[in-house]
């Protein structure tokens, strides 16, 4: 069978089986077997893998990530794209499709079940209206993981990686790269999609950390901290804290735990880097 990353091969299929693109899902199908590569090399793929798709479609890049990766666990939530994954995928029998929503599913019990918990690689092409809460609950519950491959809007690409002092830059890239190493692979234009997506689209690699950057006695602090100093970004750093419903500190402790940093009470959460979140962080939670 010839494969879905032909365009005239994914067309037919979808006609085949009247398949209706769902907004709600943020549906865009890959057509383009050079970015396929691009990604499962980037990942990294070797028969010794078992790799979590997300979102598999109609098993476009399933197909190709079954040839590479000793298993496939794809999980699906569009249950009109399961009759269509039993023909794409029907020659593979290395690939176990889960029709669930990918935020409900228990991923740590996945890994336990599939890889005995040895620690999994993410791939996916990944719908962009749910891309952020998808990457940080894999590293908020610290699913064991090697890597997460992804494609996502271009833009949400630049925010993972950048650093402070940019515009780009806020409580997404200092979660990111407090968790995983950046590095964009690829930027990949709405022509490679049916149906095209309105802006550009980037792979990016997150390759987890084995232990962060930082030390901090408290993530989840660091990370209320984090959000609150963003929520408002024109603010100063002790205001958007000392304004932010999830904390209880007042402008005179942030002022002072900022001051035993160095650090100007004027400042804008946007000036700092990881470090510096994480020493505010460990000088609060003794509050």
């Amino acid at each position: 069978m010839e494969k879905l990353s032909n365009p005239q091969v994914t067309i037919e299929t979808i006609k085949k089986y009247e398949f209706a693109f769902q907004k709600k899902f943020g549906q865009n199908f890959l057509i383009d077997s050079h970015v396929i590569n691009k990604i499962i090399s980037a990942a990294d793929i070797t028969k010794d893998d078992c790799v979590l798709e997300i979102g598999p479609g109609i098993g476009t890049m399933t197909q190709y990530l079954a040839e590479s990766a000793g298993q496939v666990v794809a999980v699906e939530i569009d249950k009109n794209l399961l009759p269509i994954l039993d023909e794409t995928l029907a020659e593979y029998d290395n690939v176990t499709v889960i029709n669930d929503d990918i935020l409900k599913v228990d991923i740590n019990k996945i890994v336990e079940e599939r890889n005995g918990g040895r620690p999994i690689k993410v791939v996916a092409n990944l719908p962009y209206y749910i891309t952020t809460p998808i990457i940080m609950g894999l590293f908020e519950k610290h699913v064991p993981l090697l890597s997460v491959t992804v494609m996502v809007q271009k833009e949400v690409a630049d925010r993972m990686q950048v650093g402070p002092g940019t515009k780009d830059y806020g409580a997404l890239s200092l979660a990111v790269q407090y968790y995983a190493e950046p590095y964009i692979v690829a930027n990949v234009p709405p022509n490679c999609f049916i149906p095209r997506p309105g802006v550009g689209s980037a792979v990016i690699r997150l390759t987890r950390f084995q232990e962060p950057p930082v030390k901090v006695k408290d993530e989840q602090l660091m990370f209320r901290l984090i959000r609150a100093s963003f929520n408002q970004r024109r603010k100063t750093l002790q205001n958007g804290i000392a304004n932010s419903g999830e904390l209880s500190f007042t402008k005179e402790e942030v002022a002072k735990a900022l001051e035993s940093l160095g650090i100007s009470a004027n400042i804008r959460g946007e000036s700092l880097g990881l470090a510096e979140f994480a020493a505010l962080s460990d000088i609060l939670s003794d509050k």
